[in-house]
């Protein structure tokens, strides 16, 4: 499949330069087809096509050059924007991205999903505010999209506003009962709010729907508040940190949008010397996995 797509990138620019080329009409090649409009759009579409199917597989570098080509073949479709932004975006691309986003967006103004990309790609950039209200205005048009919520109650945390994030994260969890990061965040925003209770109930219903890391350290933690050292807290942890080591890390935790009382609770936890193996091992390999990502 590579091989097959690259011969189309490489026969790509002679369409393109065949078009612009400023030349007298009298020296146009007679056997040089000029494609027509509803070609160059077939052609736009099934490249579209083809960077989605790579988008897919996980190659965003390659989707990403296929979709600007998509948007120089069809620059008035404003899918094709929204391919290359999303492709952008999964390649780092954050300011690329932000230029193709605005132009979709200018192309098709009611669409909810880019003032959503938007506003997610603005959480992102720390800009917590502009993300709110891009995410607000998309929730005018498509009020039932859990991620959109999902985002806002993100956003709602990271500006001091823990009653609204916590309205948002359980709307997500409403629209979409097994979004476990939803329900998860609501514990969070519980455990700052000073209700472990509340909190320790929404984790074990999270680990109930995905038993993964971040709920198993946080419910640790809180257990382990109420009763140092017992012996589920101890499990769960160990659990956790052999599953995904960067949350050793007291900036890894942060960046989760654990708040200070949970960050200060895993502290004391991950201070018993029954996982001080665990610990040291998750210390040696956080990070690692991000490591061989870039590379």
């Amino acid at each position: 499949m590579a091989a097959r797509w690259l011969k189309v990138l490489a026969a790509a620019p002679l369409m393109l330069s065949a078009l612009t080329a400023a030349q007298p009409a009298q020296a146009l090649v007679p056997y040089v087809a000029v494609p027509a409009e509803r070609n160059l759009e077939g052609a736009g579409l099934g490249i579209a096509q083809a960077a989605a199917r790579l988008l897919r597989i996980g190659q965003a570098d390659d989707a990403a050059r296929l979709a600007a080509l998509t948007v120089q073949l069809i620059p008035d479709d404003p899918r094709g924007w929204v391919l290359l932004a999303e492709a952008q975006l999964r390649s780092n691309q954050n300011e690329e991205a932000a230029v193709s986003l605005a132009k979709a967006r200018e192309l098709d103004p009611k669409n909810a999903g880019i003032l959503f990309a938007q506003g997610s790609l603005a959480l992102k950039d720390s800009r917590p505010s502009e993300a709110a209200d891009l995410i607000r205005e998309g929730l005018k048009l498509d009020g039932n999209n859990a991620g959109a919520y999902f985002d806002l109650g993100n956003a709602y945390i990271l500006m001091g506003k823990s009653g609204d994030a916590l309205g948002a994260f359980e709307r997500a969890s409403k629209l979409r009962s097994d979004f476990w990061e939803a329900i998860n965040n609501q514990a969070l925003v519980l455990y700052e709010q000073n209700k472990a209770g509340e909190a320790i109930k929404r984790w074990r219903r999270v680990v109930g729907i995905k038993d993964a890391a971040e709920p198993n350290l946080a419910l640790a933690a809180a257990l382990n508040v109420a009763q140092p050292g017992n012996t589920e807290s101890l499990q769960r942890a160990a659990k956790a940190l052999a599953e995904d080591p960067n949350y050793v890390l007291e900036s890894w935790q942060k960046e989760q949008l654990w708040g200070p009382r949970l960050r200060s609770a895993a502290a004391q936890l991950l201070a018993q010397p029954a996982l001080k193996a665990d610990v040291e091992r998750a210390q040696a390999n956080a990070g690692a996995s991000d490591d061989l990502g870039d590379g």
